[in-house]
């Protein structure tokens, strides 16, 4: 037992509220150890818990980073891009979030990397050999449209699932999730990593504590900069599957990088033969779309190329189908005024946040992680009693971009939750709300991403999940520029603002301590021991993010149903709100 963890027990009084302040555990913000002290579990299990990690690709591979291996022992992996199963391996240039499993194991290659893990294409082929490779849970990264029927299927195998957020693709199949579990006597955790942010704790207890005063309202807001041309959610597709800017910026990247590499001398020979490597991975996804497998050169017989060659077999002789038809995606003819937008399977699969059959548009991709901030926030005015909203009125845009997607490019919306003292049965006491207003919007990334928590007393400003500040009730804020470091998917959200944190600079944001609690959860079954954003947590934040997305695209007002919020109700917004001819 460290010496904090015996403060802790010791002491029934001992505070965390000054933990981020001074020097108590100055240097220990982003290491090992502060996430097991602030949430109550140990700093190494005697065993780690053997998973397999389906889907590697942005958000999987910023979970294999952040893989503590006193925890976690990745025994598989499965992904039908063979780029992201290079990265899974190696990582991604000038992304430190996604390091690679070489790094996080201290693997020299990835020879040595592949005596420890098991490479699979499709997800069932994992699954089908879960027993086998003595597996005992599930990681799952993938599309939305797949996290039910994957982590259902895998606790069937007896296997304890965490999935990326949002929890489904419907509400119907969130219930479905959590009805399994529950049969099951499994773990289901989902990703909604602010509930392992110490920063957000922080500012939950000081709500708690009154320091706030009296909370009324939150304002939340994600603004990215993405243009047409110019946009981090429709990412390149390799050459030869369409003749487009983004195809066309892969394949002069790939041939400067050579030019670059063949007249380098010395040391930086080694640095720029990584980024032709990581380049020709990506252009190697081009097989999902041609079934030919394209010129290779540094990274034939790494695990990527091997997947490539797996995949020229998955082709269906004579159907006519590309492999990523054949293994699940779709194409479109999609009309628009000046003719036919065509959109071959394998954009599906690249660009699957932009789709409705696959995603569910900025509102699970990021107004779930914010909306789930100001739920959190909301139960600590309540002394940590979860709060179900109240209603949602909510607009939604599409004014920059063209037929390339389904997805809107602006939503906004406001949501009322009951304040301490709301009472719908009382004139008075009915008036008593906390007010949430949220924008997630393309084009402009002015103000970035945060919350700013509005209270009688002051006022908790967060941004980017990394800083906290805390300005007198209506004082005026002062900001000088700053950088945050790298953080995934808002390289569009315009720059970071440095303000003076009531906290250290930057912390943890959440993912290792969610990894390291669900494995010692499994490690430590006891119905006390359970993940903290658990099946009916995720639920409530599926809930919030699809009904708003109904609530925009409907342009109305929508009052939230107990039932929706409750698995072993049939009841759905799906259900309840499709319009009836």
């Amino acid at each position: 037992m460290t010496n904090i963890q015996a403060q802790k027990s010791t002491s029934p009084d001992f505070s965390r509220r000054d933990l981020l302040k001074g020097g108590l555990l100055a240097g220990a913000v982003t290491g090992a150890g502060l996430g097991a002290f602030y949430f109550g579990y140990e700093q190494s299990l005697h065993r780690p818990v053997r998973v397999g990690v389906i889907g590697t690709g942005d958000e999987g591979s910023v979970l294999l980073g952040a893989i503590n291996p006193n925890f976690l022992e990745v025994r598989a992996i499965a992904d039908i891009r063979p780029y992201n199963v290079y990265r899974a391996f190696h990582g991604e240039i000038g992304q430190p979030v996604r390091p690679g499993l070489l790094s996080v194991y201290g693997w020299k290659d990835e020879t040595e990397a592949r005596r420890h893990v098991k490479v699979y294409g499709p997800w069932e082929e994992l699954l089908d050999h879960a027993q086998e490779d003595g597996l005992e849970g599930i990681i799952i990264a993938l599309p939305l449209f797949l996290h039910a029927p994957v982590a259902i299927a895998a606790m069937e195998r007896g296997l304890h699932v965490l999935t990326e957020k949002l929890m489904a693709h419907t509400i119907g199949q969130c219930k479905d999730m959590a009805r399994v579990a529950k049969k099951t006597g499994l773990l289901l955790a989902t990703g909604h990593q602010r509930h392992y942010n110490i920063l957000y704790a922080q500012a939950a207890e000081k709500i708690k504590r009154g320091v706030l005063g009296d909370l009324h309202y939150i304002r939340a807001q994600w603004h990215r900069s993405n243009l047409p041309g110019k946009d981090s959610w429709q990412q390149p597709l390799p050459p030869g599957v369409k003749d487009d800017e983004k195809t066309n910026e892969l394949a002069k990247k790939l041939a400067e990088a050579r030019k670059k590499r063949d007249e380098a001398r010395g040391l930086e020979i080694e640095k720029l033969d990584k980024q032709v490597r990581q380049l020709e991975a990506q252009v190697l996804d081009r097989v999902l779309h041609t079934g030919k497998l394209p010129a290779i050169e540094s990274i034939r017989g790494t695990a990527a190329a091997e997947m490539a060659e797996k995949i020229v077999a998955v082709r269906e002789a004579g159907t006519g189908k590309t492999p990523a038809e054949a293994l699940g995606y779709q194409t479109a003819k999609l009309q628009h005024a000046k003719g036919v937008y065509e959109r071959p399977a394998i954009e599906e699969l690249i660009r699957w946040r932009l789709w409705d059959r696959t995603a569910a548009g900025l509102m699970a991709e990021l107004g779930s992680h914010q909306l789930d901030a100001a739920s959190i926030f909301v139960a600590a005015a309540h002394g940590g009693q979860k709060q179900h909203p109240l209603n949602v009125a909510a607009g939604a845009a599409r004014s920059i971009f063209d037929v390339d997607r389904d997805c809107e490019d602006h939503v906004f919306c406001i949501i009322e939750f009951p304040a301490p003292g709301y009472d719908a049965k009382d004139l008075h006491a009915r008036r008593k709300k906390i007010g949430v207003m949220y924008s997630s919007i393309n084009g402009n990334g002015f103000g970035g991403y945060g919350e700013v928590v509005y209270g009688t007393k002051g006022t908790l400003i967060l941004e980017r999940e990394q800083t906290m500040h805390e300005p007198a009730s209506g004082a005026a804020i002062k900001v000088s520029g700053g950088g945050a470091g790298p953080t995934l998917d808002t390289q569009a959200s315009g720059p970071a603002r440095a303000l003076a944190s009531s906290g250290p600079a930057a912390v943890s944001r959440g993912y290792a301590e969610e990894l390291e609690h669900w494995a010692w959860c499994i490690r430590h079954p006891a119905p006390e021991n359970q993940p903290k954003c658990g099946p009916k947590v995720a639920l409530g934040d599926a809930v919030i993010a699809l009904v708003t997305n109904i609530a925009a695209r409907q342009g109305r007002r929508i009052e939230f149903k107990e039932e929706w919020f409750d698995p072993d109700h049939p009841a759905t917004p799906e259900k309840d709100l499709t319009p009836t001819a």
